[in-house]
């Protein structure tokens, strides 16, 4: 079975996973994945994640953070791009959006970055999503 929006999917599952208050969740690996959910452990929204095989298919298995109370640190997940309508910024067009909540992540030519990470660069992309 294909998937249209294999990010979203990420998304889904980590937010889903969260809600459910699960210790770690397994999502299909992918380079993009992969560096979606580098730049979330390096933010410190997750655990830590590795990757693995299952039934000979490469996952990536990440493990969530939770406060002392037992809540998710990640309080939201929003895809900002998606495969029907895709959402791009230059770097003066991120300085203006990062008035908003949260962290963006953005793909450029660099690879995957924060938005923070973009201004300093002085580089735009397409805005994948907000973490906060």
């Amino acid at each position: 079975m294909s998937m249209t929006d294999p990010i979203a999917d990420l998304l889904c599952r980590i937010r889903n996973a969260a809600k459910a208050q699960h210790k770690a969740v397994d999502v299909p690996a992918s380079n993009v994945k992969r560096d979606i959910v580098q730049l979330l452990n390096d933010m410190r929204f997750i655990r830590k994640f590795s990757e693995l095989k299952i039934d000979g298919k490469p996952f990536i298995r990440v493990w969530l953070r939770y406060n002392k109370n037992d809540e998710s640190i990640i309080s939201g997940l929003e895809r900002v791009s998606k495969p029907g309508l895709r959402v791009y910024a230059n770097s003066d067009d991120l300085f203006r959006m990062q008035q908003n909540v949260g962290t963006m992540l953005v793909s450029t030519s660099k690879g995957v970055l924060t938005h923070k990470q973009a201004l300093q660069m002085r580089i735009g992309g397409e805005i994948l999503c907000r973490v906060w």
